[in-house]
């Protein structure tokens, strides 16, 4: 059994693996590593078996000594970090690889895993990033635009008259009062941002098959109407994760 973190800016996800599945645990706020709060709240969510490994990724570096210290302590176990140096299942065709968030890495794994090469990973986050594993199987880079929370709490920040939303499916393209009128600008406003993209992305690759994976917090809602995403997956960077960490056992995991 595999113990998986996804370290975010926003939320750590938890999630276990086997030789054969994912499962996921839950979520806890990423702020709880800087508070000391962490090891509680992971340790809930846990089983009362110990891993036999824990295999995470991180976008936000001053958490990893903590996470590695309560690994060690309290699992006693070294924890595997997703780096280009530990990366297995796709190669890397970027200038400096090292500037590659982890959780984009594990994505990139897991979708040339199950859907092949070439292959596309919109992932719905605090940032909207694309990105691209090239028909060779390589990691070549992607696109990073501002997530829809992003977008939609500036507004409300830069302006006297825009309300802070709640960011759900809308009834209409126009909207007939401001709340609607910026769902509207979010909601079918990134859908086309998604297929602009898209269109794009087909037209440099110089391919007409183009599998696209959807993930994230908002993955379903932007997903829903967009026929060139072909698949919606909540816990991709977990599988990542996964196969990265049975690409590097060297014994048997117990189921």
């Amino acid at each position: 059994m595999m113990l998986l973190l996804d370290v975010g800016n926003t939320h750590t996800h938890v999630g276990l693996g086997s030789a054969r599945s994912l499962r996921t645990l839950g979520d806890i706020p990423t702020l709880a590593w800087s508070d000391g709060s962490a090891p509680a709240l992971l340790e809930a969510l846990l089983p009362r078996r110990t891993p036999d490994a824990l295999c995470f990724c991180s976008v936000v570096p001053k958490v990893n000594t903590s996470l590695a210290q309560w690994a060690g302590q309290r699992l006693q176990l070294t924890p595997l970090q997703l780096t280009p140096q530990t990366l297995r299942g796709v190669g890397i065709d970027y200038p400096h690889p090292e500037t590659i968030g982890q959780d984009r890495l594990a994505n990139a794994v897991a979708a040339r895993h199950h859907y092949g090469a070439p292959a596309l990973v919109v992932d719905f986050g605090t940032a909207v990033t694309f990105d691209v594993v090239n028909r060779t199987g390589n990691y070549v880079g992607g696109i990073i635009a501002p997530g829809l929370s992003a977008m939609t709490d500036y507004l409300h920040e830069k302006t006297a008259l825009l309300p802070r939303i709640r960011i759900r499916s809308p009834r209409r393209v126009v909207g007939r009062n401001t709340e609607e009128a910026m769902l509207s600008g979010a909601v079918f406003g990134y859908r086309g941002l998604v297929r602009g993209l898209i269109i794009e992305l087909r037209g440099e690759l110089k391919v007409r098959r183009l599998p696209v994976v959807a993930t994230g917090g908002y993955a379903r809602l932007i997903a829903k109407g967009l026929p060139e995403i072909d698949a919606v997956v909540p816990g991709l960077t977990l599988e990542g994760l996964r196969l990265t960490a049975l690409a590097h056992c060297t014994s048997p995991l117990r189921a």
